[in-house]
């Protein structure tokens, strides 16, 4: 079961502890090649942040396509799922906010890797700061098309038909389809203050309530702007270009960048 977006949680972060974040890994596109260095490069990152994580985030897209039939799962990304069970076994949290590519997610991350799934954008209290997480996708003005798509291909019956397709059949014609998604949403640039729709949705969020961090990935661009002198809004980025990610000590919020 997916945990609700109502219910704020606290993450502690002792002293010398750091939480990360990191989205749109895309692993399994293009190909099996460039995935498979893609996926190595992921796990890299993950062993240098092993020694000092108190969390990590994986904001949504980390893969091209994910379903989970009753007993099928999408073949490969051993390296990353032996890496993530090496993480929770040793005590560090692992969260999964699932994105408009991976959102069709059950319980083999929950159950086989310790790893809570969110559908929705939840909220963190770490240390003084409150931190709002999610992938992006479907928030903020605009994109009516989507946010209709988005709530059928979420909707339980979807799911149900889409599970008697057989999964050779099923997997061929949802990374197809993964493509044609990821070609409409990549933008390579920040498109403005007034043209972001997820910085107009951090606005709209502030008007209710603080946020000292908001954490998004789905844009494939690192952007890190202002909303005021105590709040700013993240975007992650991606791993295809830019391979960049967020740590925050328990005080300060950087996005940087992982050296290859």
């Amino acid at each position: 079961m997916s945990t609700s977006e109502h219910t704020p949680i606290r993450l502690t972060c002792p002293k010398g502890k750091k939480i990360y974040f990191a989205s749109d890994f895309h692993l399994g596109s293009p190909d099996n090649q460039s995935s498979r260095e893609r996926e190595q490069k992921v796990v890299n990152w993950l062993n240098k942040c092993t020694d000092d994580a108190a969390h990590i985030f994986l904001v949504g897209d980390i893969f091209d396509f994910w379903f989970e039939y009753k007993s099928v799962i999408p073949k490969g990304f051993t390296r990353l799922f032996g890496k993530l069970a090496d993480l929770t076994d040793h005590g560090v949290g692992v969260s999964f906010f699932t994105g408009n590519h991976d959102m069709w997610m059950k319980d083999y991350f929950k159950d086989e890797l310790n790893i809570q799934i969110f559908d929705d954008r939840q909220v963190y209290y770490i240390r003084d700061k409150k931190i709002l997480v999610a992938h992006g996708d479907g928030l903020g003005p605009g994109d009516k098309g989507y946010k209709f798509l988005k709530k059928v291909l979420r909707n339980k019956f979807t799911k149900t038909l889409f599970s008697i397709i057989p999964p050779h059949w099923g997997l061929s014609i949802a990374n197809k389809f993964s493509k044609t998604s990821r070609g409409i949403t990549e933008e390579k640039k920040f498109l403005g203050e007034d043209n972001e729709w997820l910085v107009q949705y951090s606005k709209e969020v502030l008007q209710k309530e603080d946020i000292d961090f908001f954490i998004f990935g789905h844009r494939h661009v690192p952007i890190d702007f202002p909303l005021s002198n105590s709040s700013r809004m993240i975007n992650l980025g991606d791993w295809i270009t830019n391979f960049t990610y967020a740590v925050f000590d328990g005080e300060e919020m950087e996005l940087k960048k992982h050296e290859l």
